[in-house]
């Protein structure tokens, strides 16, 4: 099983917004991402790049 964790406009410890994401969907201007235990959070914006070998994924927030 491959979890990511979330980082929000750059990869910076301050800038995670969520960490074992199992799941990543884009829909109507949002990235929405749920973790294992089914939580999950929207955010306006744009993946950037997902690397799924080191476990990491970047989301542009729009603002």
């Amino acid at each position: 099983m491959c979890l990511s964790t979330v980082y929000k406009n750059t990869m910076t410890p301050e800038s995670v917004v969520m960490r074992n994401v199992m799941r990543i969907e884009c829909k109507d201007g949002c990235v929405i991402i749920t973790d294992l235990m089914e939580r999950q959070m929207a955010i306006e914006g744009e993946l950037v790049q997902a690397n799924l070998v080191d476990g990491f994924v970047i989301v542009q927030e729009r603002g």
